[in-house]
């Protein structure tokens, strides 16, 4: 039974399934849409970690001591005080006093400048920079220092930023949820349209297929031309999406986005997970189409006859 199947003649699936530039246009386009949107939600999703890792390291490696003003005491005096305990810590790299004209500049995008007046008390900070392994190893004692404030007599609290790092993972959780949530959705939407249209295209060729079936061709033989013409199909569609997707993403990163934007933009950074993504979107487009295109002639060929 075998020995009368038809084989392809030279050329493959080409000369049996030739393509169709007017319905093949429109499915190439949105299917590279689609590979596009998927690398920009991978992208941005991988982005997104990539800088909460930055911003939580950052806010783990220092300390803020806020000085507040009080009745009898020179603010000024306590910070530079409270900056030389600091920096007589284990673990502790680096201790800044802040001045007044520091903290003003921290109002000013708030309340204008020149708004608040010359004697209108306000709280100083102290930058404490940590060692990077007293950063891991959580070396420097936090009520240590805070006691050692106290004994002073300074109205002093000891800030480690654990509240805003671990604001910073929770919102890189979420963006890393949605980019994904986002990457299935456009995955089963690009499976859904590329089964639309092998449906249709199957339709489009009932002659040729009449003729194989009557040839003695099995259906896994039909369902495999359509296989092998939509994996092409999603090959190509998939390098013009990730390549789109590339010449966004280095555009992205070399633009002056605002700051508060940086976090949810695919970021260029040509490391290995960029490659390996942009280089693995064509494959999997073309697998997707395959698989799609398959299961979808197949299940209609078990209904056909």
């Amino acid at each position: 039974m075998h020995d009368d199947l038809p084989r392809p003649p030279s050329g493959g699936s080409g000369r049996l399934l030739p393509p169709d530039a007017g319905r093949d246009r429109p499915l190439f386009l949105v299917a590279a849409i689609l590979v596009f949107l998927a690398c920009i939600a991978a992208l941005g999703a991988r982005g997104a970690w990539h800088q909460a890792q930055n911003w939580t390291t950052e806010l783990e490696s220092s300390l803020t001591i806020q000085i507040r003003p009080v009745d009898g005491r020179d603010t000024e005096a306590d910070t530079q005080r409270a900056a030389e305990i600091a920096r007589g810590m284990p673990g502790v790299q680096a201790a800044t006093p802040r001045t007044r004209e520091d903290a003003l500049a921290l109002l000013t995008p708030w309340l204008g400048e020149g708004n608040l007046p010359d004697d209108l008390p306000l709280p100083l900070m102290v930058d404490v920079e940590l060692e990077p392994r007293a950063a891991r190893d959580d070396r420097v004692a936090i009520s240590d220092l805070q006691a050692r404030l106290d004994a002073e007599g300074m109205a002093a609290s000891v800030d480690d930023h654990s509240r805003w790092a671990r604001a910073v993972r929770r919102a890189a959780g979420t963006a890393q949820t949605l980019g994904l949530s986002l990457l299935a959705l456009l995955t089963g939407a690009a499976a859904a349209v590329i089964a639309f249209a092998a449906r249709a295209s199957l339709a489009a060729r009932t002659d040729v297929i009449d003729a194989l079936h009557l040839c003695g061709a099995e259906d896994r033989f039909i369902a495999g031309l359509f296989q092998r013409r939509f994996f092409m199909l999603g090959v190509k569609s998939g390098l013009v999406g990730a390549l789109f997707a590339a010449l966004v993403s280095i555009g992205v990163s070399f633009s002056q986005s605002p700051a508060d934007m940086a976090f949810f933009l695919p970021r260029w950074a040509a490391n290995p997970f960029e490659l390996i993504l942009l280089g693995a979107a064509p494959l999997l487009a073309g697998l997707t189409s395959a698989l799609s295109a398959r299961l979808a002639v197949a299940s209609d060929l078990r209904g056909r006859w």
